[in-house]
């Protein structure tokens, strides 16, 4: 039976590839409680027997036929946070434990298994809750960070195939001497999207073990046209990279033919924005790959990063990817400290010439502290993309019309006349008869759509305008006003690098 449940985002903590362990439990007599935390699917053999009884792939005490449950200590791994559990009954229907809870708590590395038993600070994390036979049973957590150790609560007894805790790894602490996998599960690293994970997941690509065979890596589908799949994801801290190893161990006949490895500065990027900004920059040149085996690569740009994104060409398997380097972060440049420090009042006025819409204004000046040119560009896009319809209308209400006169509007667009006409400058440089047609068009958009056309109109004619007005003439109402609202935001980014290159600040650190 294959897996049901997964976390794209999250670090099974208890697993045994983590380093996790089942330390304890009060029985144990039919299936031990090492089998909580295997890191393989929990497996069902009919025909076999141990002196015990039915042999389980899981943990299952004796029958209780007096008072109390029964329960198992689990060491994490490494400590984290924690998100969600699954407790997984499969292969126990007439003999699985009907309801579980899970603590959780903070103990020292050199805690017995007497302490935690007698003297730990267990923390209800999941009350205690019904389990369906013969499944995985998946629960969010109250949140707790920090955890060494889990206590699972069986009631009042039965069998539970593995117990998987999500959450996220607490990196250790290092410092900047520390040469270190920057990208590991153990050390908080994070697999966060890809363009395809058919046969094998993204997370494995971050373990921290050699793998296994081909299921435990990234292994993507075949494609009959050439392609470039892709994989995202988040250093355990930012950092400086000097050297990346890519592993295509036990992938022979489906290895990629080569790989490109490129980085980005935004801390706690949202990682939909991720998959689809554009502008990462090369770690190395592209590399060949070949098959079962591990390719070093040289790093020519070492950042520091908070984010790798890997390209393979064009399909096949990964088994491991590995980022050696020194945590490290980037300093801020001159424009992004005027940014992150200027008046509320000043930031307003400013970036009320990128975007007219009141709610975007506040949500920047609640964004801050910006860490990159990156950041800045991602957080208006993200902030914009929030908003509602509303808001999109009062930033259009902020253009001249296309093809209007711009002399006569620049009373009224005061604040933003000088960036628009720049914007427009194609049409305004158009003969009085070009003109006319897209200011004729205009008119014919605002009385169907209610507001006036919006277009990034940077480099195109007044011709090429007018083709793209009549193009989205016949588009629904609400399809054409997230596509004028997609307009918009390229209009703010484009007035951003303006206000960035009005104040005259330098290209680096950015």
């Amino acid at each position: 039976m294959d897996r049901v449940v997964s976390f794209s985002n999250l670090v099974d903590l208890a697993s045994e590839t983590m380093g996790g362990r089942a330390i304890w439990a009060s029985d144990r007599f039919f299936a031990s409680e090492d089998n909580l935390v295997k890191a393989h699917e929990p497996v069902w053999d009919a025909d076999r027997y141990t002196d015990r009884g039915k042999w389980m792939d899981g943990w299952e005490p004796r029958r209780r036929r007096h008072p109390g449950h029964d329960t198992a200590i689990v060491a994490l791994g490494v400590a984290g946070g924690l998100r969600a559990v699954e407790i997984d009954t499969r292969h126990f229907l007439g003999n699985h434990a009907p309801y579980a809870s899970l603590d959780a708590t903070v103990a020292p590395a050199d805690a017995s298994v007497e302490w935690l038993r007698d003297h730990a600070d267990w923390t209800p994390v999941l009350r205690q809750v019904r389990l369906e036979r013969g499944c995985p049973n998946v629960f969010v957590l109250d949140a707790f960070e920090g955890a060494t150790h889990v206590r699972l609560h069986n009631y009042p007894a039965g069998g539970i195939a593995r117990l998987r805790v999500f959450g996220i790894a607490q990196s250790p602490a290092s410092t900047h001497d520390d040469r270190i996998d920057l990208l590991a599960a153990r050390r908080g690293g994070q697999a966060l999207a890809c363009s395809d994970m058919f046969f094998s997941r993204m997370d494995n690509l971050i373990r921290p073990d050699e793998a296994a065979n081909m299921s435990d890596g990234w292994e993507t589908k075949r494609s009959p046209l050439p392609k470039q799949d892709w994989v995202i994801l988040q250093l355990s801290e930012p950092g400086h990279i000097d050297e990346l190893l890519v592993h295509t161990r036990h992938f022979k006949g489906n290895y990629p033919t080569g790989v490109r490895i490129e980085g980005l500065y935004w801390p706690d990027a949202p990682p939909h924005a991720l998959s689809r900004w554009t502008t990462w920059s090369p770690l190395c040149t592209d590399a060949p790959l070949g098959p079962d085996r591990a390719h070093t690569l040289p790093v020519d740009h070492p950042g520091p990063w908070t984010h790798l994104r890997m390209t393979i060409l064009s399909d096949g398997g990964i088994s491991r990817l590995r980022a050696f380097g020194r945590p490290a972060t980037r300093p801020a440049s001159p424009f992004l400290q005027w940014l992150n420090t200027a008046p509320d009042d000043t930031l307003r006025a400013a970036l009320t010439r990128c975007c007219g819409a009141a709610r975007w204004v506040e949500g920047m000046l609640s964004a801050r502290p910006f860490h990159s040119l990156d950041h800045l560009l991602g957080a208006a896009d993200h902030v914009w993309w929030h908003l509602g319809d509303g808001d999109w209308l009062a930033a259009f209400d902020h253009h001249p019309r296309i093809g209007a006169n711009i002399d006569a509007l620049r009373e009224k667009f005061a604040a933003t006349a000088g960036w628009s006409a720049g914007e427009q400058q194609s049409v305004a440089s158009a003969s009085e008869e070009t003109l006319q047609a897209p200011a004729d068009g205009n008119r014919a958009y605002e009385a169907r759509y209610g507001h006036i056309f919006i277009v990034c109109a940077s480099g195109l004619t007044a011709a090429e305008m007018l083709q793209r007005l009549q193009a989205r003439m016949d588009k629904p109402s609400d399809a054409e006003l997230r596509i004028a609202a997609g307009e918009q935001c390229k209009i703010t980014a484009l007035r951003l690098h303006k206000l960035r290159a009005s104040m005259r600040a330098p290209q680096e650190n950015e």
